[in-house]
Formats: structure tokens, C-alpha cells, sequence
């Protein structure tokens, strides 16, 4: 499940279980969404997300590269390291602003442990 919100500068998409091949019916309609709000900034929670094949990196992928012919930025925050090491493999994670301040809140589903920032030295 994807919920999509806006602030005058801001889209959030909040994605919730399994974003892979079985969810890709919903990406163009979402991709499409998204791209014409015409917002600076992105943000894509992924603290529900339960599950990431190359698929889903690649509509993450497609939503970056908008933004960013738009001179936008995109925001990922709750990504767990293994969704991180998909899109790194893919060479896309310079497209992303990591959000790893962010903490996911727990409603008694299930929510992953988002990325960790090292420790400072």
C-alpha cells in the first residue's frame, strides 16, 4: 500500500509491506501522482515496508530521477540497511538523501529498524 499526502513544498509516500514485481501494477499510476504535484521535496517513509526487490528499487529509482530533472531532492527515511544495499547494487543510491535522524513509531504493526548512522569516531 502506498499513501501519497502533500505540503506546499513537500510530498510524502507512505509505503506500507512489500514493495516488489507483485506491487508494480500500482507504480506508473503512483510514479504519474507524484511527478505532477510538481514538489521540490520527496519523501518516502518506508518504515512499514516489509519487503524490496529490484523492482521496487527500480520505481524509487523513477521517482528520484524525476525530482531531480526537477531540481528536486528525494528523502528516504525508516530504510532498513537491506533496502539501502539493493539500491546501492543498483549504483542509485546517490540519488537519495538518507533520513537517518528518523525514527519509526510503532502502532503494534510491524516496523523494521531503520538504517543506524555510524557512531561519530
Amino acid at each position: 500500500m502506498i499513501e501519497i499526502s502533500t505540503s506546499s513544498t513537500t510530498t510524502t509516500l507512505v509505503v506500507a509491506g512489500d514493495l516488489d514485481l507483485a506491487e508494480r501494477e500500482q507504480f506508473p499510476e503512483v510514479t504519474a501522482r507524484v511527478v505532477g504535484l510538481r514538489r521540490q521535496l520527496l519523501v518516502i517513509d518506508m518504515c512499514r515496508v516489509t519487503f524490496m526487490d529490484s523492482t521496487g528499487a527500480a520505481f524509487l529509482i523513477s521517482l528520484a530521477d524525476a525530482g531531480r530533472r526537477r531540481g528536486g531532492a528525494t528523502v528516504l527515511r525508516g530504510t532498513a540497511d537491506r533496502d539501502l544495499f539493493v539500491l546501492e547494487i543498483c549504483g542509485a543510491l546517490d540519488l537519495f538523501r538518507i533520513d537517518a535522524d528518523h525514527r519509526c513509531e510503532s502502532d503494534g504493526a510491524e516496523v523494521r529498524e531503520p538504517h543506524q548512522a555510524p557512531a561519530p569516531a
